[in-house]
């Protein structure tokens, strides 16, 4: 019953899709830290390389490995999927990650930005899941599933966000594509789950997050005060792959500082 035991991820192997910079990095260095191998991909070869360099000098017990891989297309897909059966024989941990923005206001949102958000955020999620699963499945055990992890938004939850129709609904699709997936997966031992989360740093929220007065400005609509940090993600991870959240599936996780379940007004307009 002790975390050391309950968050070890020691001989655990996981990809991190998109690991090279904000949530996903933060995932991957949460994944390294509880002990496991980390696969770090995204487009770009070099930034997951040097990421994963950068972890391995920081005395985790687990290690990291970075190379190039783009969900975008069928094809990058398959040399993804080709470029970890290269590296291991069975995957324990698949973190979603990989994903792209669009802002416009109504009025202004372009036709292709929907063709190319769901292109990625949703088809290349759920045919990435679908291609590794073999490894998934070699990886399954009945006392400890494999593990999918897939990355919503707290704007696929609730009505939050600027003109981010096309993204706001690819996440709401991530979400119910999680619970129908954990359906058909869980009796084979793999257990799929998402986390939804609100205002963290990134390269993707950096025009509204990249200084301490935009963060500030953020923190005010969450209830909690404050924007998210890495520890936040890290710790969702551990909890979500470890033994600790073994007997967890199809849960959407909000990591939002309670903006979910958030209301403006009370519903009588009584003075509080």
């Amino acid at each position: 019953m002790t975390p050391s035991n309950l968050f070890d991820l020691t001989g655990k192997v996981a990809l991190v899709t998109g690991g090279a910079t904000g949530i996903g990095r933060m995932a991957a260095e949460g994944l390294v830290a509880a002990g496991a191998r980390v696969f770090i991909a995204s487009r770009k070869a070099e930034a997951c390389e040097a990421v994963a360099a950068e972890l391995n000098t920081k005395g985790y017990s687990g290690t990291a490995e970075g190379f190039g891989g783009d969900v975008a297309t069928e094809e990058g897909i398959a040399a993804l999927v080709a470029e970890v059966q290269s590296r291991t024989d069975a995957l324990h941990i698949l973190m979603n990650n990989a994903g792209r923005s669009w802002g416009a206001p109504m009025g202004q949102h372009p036709y292709d930005a929907w063709d190319k958000l769901l292109k990625l955020n949703v088809q290349g999620m759920f045919h990435l899941t679908q291609s590794l699963l073999p490894l998934l499945l070699k990886a399954a055990r009945f006392e400890d599933p494999a593990r999918v992890v897939n990355v919503g938004s707290v704007m696929g939850e609730v009505p939050k966000g600027t003109a981010t129709y096309s993204y706001a609904v690819s996440k709401g699709a991530v979400h119910h594509m999680t619970r129908v997936l954990s359906n058909d997966l869980a009796p084979e031992f793999i257990t799929v789950n998402a986390i939804a989360p609100g205002p963290f740093p990134s390269k993707m929220t950096d025009f509204a997050l990249g200084s301490e007065e935009g963060r500030a400005e953020s923190a005010k609509g969450v209830p909690l005060g404050r924007v998210g940090t890495a520890e936040d993600i890290a710790g969702a991870l551990q909890f979500l792959c470890s033994r600790a959240g073994a007997y967890v599936s199809g849960a959407i996780l909000p990591l939002s500082g309670g903006m979910q379940s958030a209301a403006p007004i009370s519903i009588f307009n009584e003075d509080l």
